[in-house]
């Protein structure tokens, strides 16, 4: 289980995350939805120590800790359990799709070089991009590196993945390829925290869908209780810009 309370976190002058908590149970699937600006990807970075919270805790299986003073060997013991997709894949120029799969298994997880190579293998196989092993991301397309970065985050077989907008970058006709191999994922019982805009995704996907706005969470519950029956007025405006209103609630 993830469970993450009262995280804040403030750059400059500028509250991002106002006292903001989310429990995310084993193999849930939650989507977090929200306009620009609300702190959905501050959130994701906060929990994945790319930022660092001003305050708040994290529990994840065994291991809880202080956001703001958390030590960098206990951030390197949940990172060993946890993997981020990010919406510009991340990916390193100068390595091929295969050595960037291996890389987390060598590096972080001193997993021996034949089985990370057999298990990269494996994952870019699953992802469909095996016959793609041997090129360097410029020579990929932008669907093709994010299928390596949902391979390279499967691979570390985490306790959570975290998604950050992973079809944001995309050009349209690619964004349905990409849900696709992320229903996999969660198909894989892989507990998953997901920020996206893709509504029936969320609506086909996930088991929670928690609304954010202005640094806080507006409002959660299932896609059904969300989606149709929405109980705060601003997460009625925020899904009418988006859905037909005679599409979602009552």
């Amino acid at each position: 289980m993830l469970e993450i309370r009262n995280v804040k976190k403030n750059f400059k002058n500028l509250e991002v995350l106002k006292d903001v908590s989310l429990v995310v149970e084993d193999g849930e699937v939650v989507v977090i939805l929200g306009p620009s600006g609300s702190g959905k990807t501050t959130l994701l970075r906060c929990i994945s120590f790319l930022e660092r919270a001003d305050e708040g805790s994290m529990k994840l299986g065994d291991t809880e800790v202080n956001l703001k003073r958390a030590t960098k060997r206990q951030i390197n013991e949940l990172r060993k359990n946890m993997a981020f997709v990010f919406q510009n894949y991340n990916l390193f120029a100068n390595k091929t799709v295969l050595e960037n799969v291996m890389e987390g298994l060598t590096v972080a997880r001193k997993v021996p070089k034949k089985e990370a190579e057999e298990r990269a293998l494996e994952a870019l196989e699953w992802v469909g991009v095996l016959n793609k092993k041997d090129a360097y991301p410029s020579e990929l397309s932008g669907g093709q590196q994010q299928r390596v970065g949902i391979a390279r985050a499967v691979v570390l077989n985490p306790e959570v993945i975290l998604f950050d907008e992973p079809t944001s970058a995309l050009d349209p006709e690619l964004v349905g390829d990409i849900l696709d191999v992320i229903k996999n994922v969660a198909k894989k019982g892989i507990t998953m925290v997901v920020v996206t805009h893709e509504m029936s995704f969320a609506q086909e996907v996930a088991s929670k869908v928690v609304f954010m706005d202005g640094g806080v969470v507006v409002e959660s519950g299932t896609p059904n209780q969300i989606f149709f029956y929405p109980k705060e007025e601003r997460t009625k405006k925020f899904l009418e810009r988006i859905i037909p209103q005679d599409q979602y609630y009552i």
